[in-house]
């Protein structure tokens, strides 16, 4: 029997039942040197990993903050004639107030958020109301909380005023409600929307877990026709030096 060996340059022994196992030696400077590049590889992947996760963590801190932060509480009311125009009448002020219809409402204002509480008139029969205006996201949204039911629509920044200027109307309002007029807007329900967080963070705080839809203004409609006061509700609330008379309908 003739056994065949290997210089011990080009390989090391490796015990073994059978026999011997040739194993290549390594070059420890090209070991050195993938070792390193996949270190630095799993360092860069992990600093990526943790800026993501840090960038998340800071913009869902300032949405949480701006929700959830301590908002201003006012509270106001207006009396008012049910009239459409940019005018007051001019008998307006020989009618006394408390002939007239009044509306009262709370408001939380937080940076560019405003929460409108509407305790009556309602939807449905009674129940309460909250009307959030996002000047962040641009959308308003009506929530029913006896139907737990939200309905969002783009906000109308040219009817809704701003966040500050709300607090400056409400602070005038704390002397006492002021005499108004009433106007009218009618809102048609178009779908349903399944996905609230695509609305951003603060109507999915408000609308989460409940059902949600979106509207359109009828003005902005052609072609669809009246409906029957059975397929609608109404609610009067005001974010301005007005008030509003809200119609939601079904299409």
């Amino acid at each position: 029997m003739v056994k065949i060996a290997f210089s011990s340059g080009l390989a090391q022994k490796a015990p073994g039942k059978d026999g011997e196992v040739l194993v290549t030696e390594k070059d420890p400077e090209t070991a050195s040197v993938h070792s390193h590049e996949s270190s630095t590889g799993r360092c860069l992947i992990t600093l990526l990993g943790l800026a993501f996760i840090l960038t998340g963590l800071i913009i869902g801190s300032a949405c949480v903050y701006r929700f959830f932060a301590p908002k201003k509480l006012y509270h106001g009311g207006m009396h008012f004639t049910d009239t459409d125009g940019d005018m007051i009448p001019m008998d307006m002020e020989s009618r006394e107030p408390y002939y007239l219809p009044r509306i009262d409402e709370e408001v939380e204002i937080c940076e560019t958020i405003a929460i409108i509480s509407v305790p009556e008139p309602s939807f449905g029969n009674g129940g309460l109301v909250q009307i959030l205006h996002d000047f962040d996201s641009k959308m308003t949204t009506y929530l029913d909380l006896t139907l737990n039911t939200c309905f969002v629509i783009p906000l109308n920044t040219s009817v809704v005023m701003s966040p500050q200027d709300l607090q400056d109307l409400f602070e005038q309002l704390l002397s006492g409600p002021y005499t108004t007029y009433l106007v009218h807007e009618e809102l048609v329900v178009s779908e349903r929307i399944d996905d609230v967080a695509e609305l951003g963070f603060s109507v999915f705080s408000l609308c989460d877990g409940k059902d949600t839809y979106r509207m359109q203004r009828r003005t902005e409609i052609i072609g669809l026709q009246k409906r029957s006061v059975q397929d609608c509700f109404t609610i009067r609330h005001f974010e301005n030096k007005f008030v509003t008379e809200t119609k939601i309908c079904k299409a």
